[in-house]
């Protein structure tokens, strides 16, 4: 471990206003997307989809760093560049999603635990070799009737230190992401409840697993109301209620805060992040970011539609949300933007 190393890679992911993004889909996820829009679900429409992300040019005037899935890191553009050189080209840091998904948790109905500890030193060590600098692991945590139960948010807890310590003896800087989701009726209070309870294990865990915490990124779920909930609250009011959230769980080492987007629009999204900026950034102790997949993505998906035609107008959507996001990270974003010209970079 090269602690210096690690803390700036950290610093620089989440630096200026850029942010990440994540294209490490499993290729479940990404077939069914795929199959939404009549997209052949096939290794090579996967590879030329991601293609299409990373020659997208000017992207990196807002991503910082590309989480990829294992397929991709291991791809290549057509006239044979691997992905991880045209990432690292436009000056993007590439990183690799390491968890191998959430499974049942045994003895909790309803809840998850999300597995890949077995062998991760030797697959991180084969990752940095390929050019990763960082790595992502995600924990899922469900809001129920009864749970989240104490087993579900310690085992994943314990899971995500122990992750992040092996990824920091690799030299990989660890992206942590417990995600509190949005699926149910819950209300936004019952949310914070919850992803406090799940932060503070988290940090206590990464504490005992001895990860220093300058050298990592957390990438937490924004305090929502659940998707059923029948009040859904402002954008303003989820900006406070996450912010006071993170000041009460989040230690002032950790250099930044990358969003997950977590099945939300690409618009509201960015305007909750905008808020959160807008109304808390001087008197933050560590900088908030995005780390979007959908809310980056799915634009330029629906317009690709598998045709490498549209390759362009598909690079102009994905460029103008990942410059929405950088505006919103300035606290500078409004829906006026979501149609303005000079996001149209591919291609001007």
């Amino acid at each position: 471990m090269n602690p210096q190393q690690l803390r700036d890679t950290a610093t620089t992911l989440v630096a200026g206003d850029k942010g990440l993004l994540a294209m490490d889909e499993s290729n479940p996820t990404c077939n069914r997307r795929f199959a939404k829009l009549g997209i052949p679900q096939t290794e090579e429409m996967r590879r030329a989809y991601r293609e299409m992300i990373v020659t997208t040019p000017g992207l990196g005037e807002s991503i910082s760093g590309a989480i990829l899935f294992d397929e991709t890191i291991r791809q290549q553009k057509k006239d044979g560049t691997p992905f991880v050189k045209a990432i690292a080209d436009m000056g993007i840091i590439p990183g690799i999603k390491v968890d191998t998904g959430a499974k049942d948790l045994a003895g909790h109905p309803g809840e998850k635990i999300t597995e890949g500890l077995d062998g991760l030193r030797d697959r991180l060590a084969e990752y940095s070799q390929m050019g990763a600098r960082f790595a992502k692991w995600r924990a899922v945590i469900v809001v129920g009737d009864g749970i989240p139960s104490r087993a579900s948010i310690e085992a994943n807890a314990q899971a995500l230190a122990r992750y992040a310590a092996l990824c920091q003896e690799a030299g990989l800087v660890p992206v942590v992401e417990p995600e509190v989701l949005m699926d149910g009726d819950h209300n936004l209070e019952r949310c914070r409840e919850a992803t406090e309870e799940v932060l503070r294990t988290v940090f206590d865990q990464l504490y005992t697993q001895r990860v220093m915490l300058e050298g990592m990124i957390l990438k937490p779920n924004m305090v929502l109301p659940g998707l059923t909930c029948p009040k859904q609250e402002t954008v303003d009011e989820v900006a406070d209620a996450t912010v006071r959230c993170l000041l009460r769980s989040v230690p002032a080492a950790v250099p930044g805060i990358a969003f997950l987007s977590g099945g939300q629009s690409a618009e509201l999204a960015s305007a909750r992040l905008n808020a959160m900026n807008v109304r808390f950034k001087s008197r933050l102790p560590w900088a908030l970011a995005f780390s979007f997949a959908r809310a980056i993505q799915q634009p330029a998906l629906e317009i690709w539609q598998g045709d490498d035609t549209h390759a362009l107008p598909a690079q102009r959507a994905l460029y103008h949300r990942a410059s929405c996001n950088r505006a919103a990270r300035r606290g500078e974003y409004s829906a006026a933007m979501e149609n303005t010209p000079q996001f149209a970079r591919p291609g001007a």
